[in-house]
């Protein structure tokens, strides 16, 4: 045992490495690495570099979100190059339509819109819909409604609907599309359906939508709050604050407007949208100087009808008529060219002809377009436009269609108001005058100064009350007619005694003599 003992306490020998064995271990690591590598391939987002332009707006525009403007520049420039030299790459072709598209609406420049076509259309050259090219099948239902064409729209969502149920990439289209058509329910269900399937930027935006068209404000700013939770990228969040923005100001708030407008400047200082904004919130406050420098840089930037037609009613407000006839012409320039690359901006053509042109050609223009699409905006200038041709009886049902939904606007409530007053209702009148003023005072600069007037005009109700709603004499209770006395009832008869039952006679036995007499 003291041997085993000394043999334990003596040390180990140390270990060397020979030349030998060194050279075995290390191709023995290198085998391990190698099948490691094989096992577990390298992973795009094994690369701890950050995302480049191209790869960012690839990333925006795939999740229908918008991409900052030297971004998209670098995708288009990156996708182009691309199928020059892979023009069999359907996946690149839908994402190059898909910048296009991205790019006609950053920028308000049509000619994009036909370059998105294309490249969506060579998409579906090289794999057909029926062969699950959802990708292109998607953009082509967003570049309808990006056109206002809601029908196409509806049919391409539809058609990856119907194909996909799950591709939540298909709901935007089908949300867009169905509010289009003035179909308010379906496209609520479309966007519950799209919370289901992914519950980030793009359905809290449009959950934002369908609130703010059914008139939930609450519900609508909630929904943009949590955008801009959602939100990433700065261009991301400078959208989602323009849209807080547009929600102040429609509900009166124009300080509130005027911040969250800046505030997306601040974070995107090339978004276009928000600088009309801006101008809309500045107006609202009174300061028209301002707000015709930002309308003009919008335009510079973005040139949009709709801005036109505001920086056309400012100037006229402000009395420079001569200076308004600059934005009139260019609007309805802008409205010809979009229309040649298949834009349809019949709503604002047909309030710009109400107001400022032809009553008539907005009619016949506005009742077209109600036969393609019944939403609330084109139920309100067909209203309106019907109303300036003097025909307020047919004007009121279109009024009544554009107000009863919901939607809480200045615009709609002043038009039906004024289409009311044209009938002699002066209480309906009266009532829809006070709720624009109540929605939101600055509207317009233009008709926001001529409800003022008009409310005043009117003046309050009667002392009293409408006419025959108090006696004109003091009231006196009429004489009521005596109650006739109940007759008391007859007493009840009591009932007879009960005769005693006789006893049973016992049964003889047979043959037995009968009883004598």
């Amino acid at each position: 045992m003291d041997g085993f003992d000394e043999q334990a306490q003596q040390p180990a020998p140390p270990v060397t490495f020979t030349g030998r064995k060194t050279v075995v271990a290390a191709a023995v690591a290198v085998v391990l690495i190698a099948g490691a590598l094989l096992i577990r391939p390298a992973r795009t987002g094994d690369d701890a570099r950050p995302p480049g332009p191209g790869e960012r707006a690839a990333a925006a525009v795939g999740m229908g979100a918008p991409a900052a403007a030297v971004d998209l520049t670098a995708l288009v420039a990156d996708r182009e190059k691309w199928v020059t030299g892979h023009p069999r790459d359907d996946a690149s072709w839908a994402v190059l339509g898909a910048a296009y598209l991205e790019q006609a609406r950053r920028t308000a420049d049509s000619t994009w819109f036909p370059k998105a076509e294309k490249a969506l259309k060579r998409s579906l050259e090289v794999r057909p819909a029926e062969k699950g090219n959802f990708d292109a099948m998607t953009g082509m239902g967003a570049l309808a409604g990006a056109r206002q064409d809601f029908v196409t729209a509806k049919k391409w969502g539809e058609l990856v609907r119907a194909q996909a149920p799950r591709r939540w990439t298909a709901y935007p289209v089908l949300v867009d599309a169905y509010s289009g058509l003035g179909d308010y329910k379906a496209a609520q269900k479309a966007m519950e359906r799209l919370v289901e399937l992914r519950d980030g930027l793009p359905a809290h935006l449009r959950a934002a939508q369908v609130y703010r068209d059914r008139g939930w404000r609450e519900d609508a700013m909630v929904s943009l709050e949590h955008a801009a939770g959602a939100a990433k990228a700065p261009a991301e969040k400078a959208y989602v604050l323009h849209r807080l923005g547009e929600l102040a100001w429609e509900r009166g708030d124009a300080q509130e407007a005027l911040r969250q407008q800046e505030a997306a400047l601040r974070t995107d200082p090339a978004q276009a949208q928000a600088l009309g904004g801006r101008a809309r919130a500045l107006v609202a406050l009174g300061r028209g100087g301002e707000a015709v420098r930002d309308y003009r840089m919008a335009l510079g930037r973005a040139p949009s009808p709709r801005l036109a037609l505001e920086l056309g009613e400012l100037l006229e407000s402000l009395g420079r008529e001569a200076e308004a006839r600059v934005p009139y012409d260019a609007l309805a320039a802008m409205a010809a060219r979009g229309g040649r690359d298949g834009v349809n901006e019949d709503v604002v053509l047909g309030l710009y002809e109400a107001d400022h042109g032809d009553a008539g050609a907005a009619v016949r223009r506005l009742s077209a377009e109600w036969g393609r699409h019944k939403n609330v905006q084109v139920a309100d200038a067909l209203g309106w436009a019907l109303h300036r041709t003097g025909e307020d009886t047919a004007a009121l049902e279109y009024a009544k269609k554009a107000t009863e939904l919901g939607l809480r606007s200045a615009e709609f409530s002043y038009h039906r108001a004024l289409i009311e007053k044209g009938l002699g209702d002066e209480a309906a009148e009266r009532r829809h005058l006070q709720e624009t003023l109540r929605t939101n005072p600055g509207f317009s600069p233009l008709r926001g100064p001529l409800a003022k007037e008009a409310l005043a005009s009117i003046g309050q109700p009667a002392e009293g009350g409408p006419e025959n709603m108090q006696p004109r004499t003091p009231w006196v209770p009429p004489e009521m007619p005596k109650p006739r006395p109940k007759a008391k009832p007859a007493p009840k008869p009591k009932p007879a005694p009960e005769a005693k039952p006789h006893p049973k006679a016992e049964p003889k036995p047979a043959g037995s003599p009968a009883p004598k007499p």
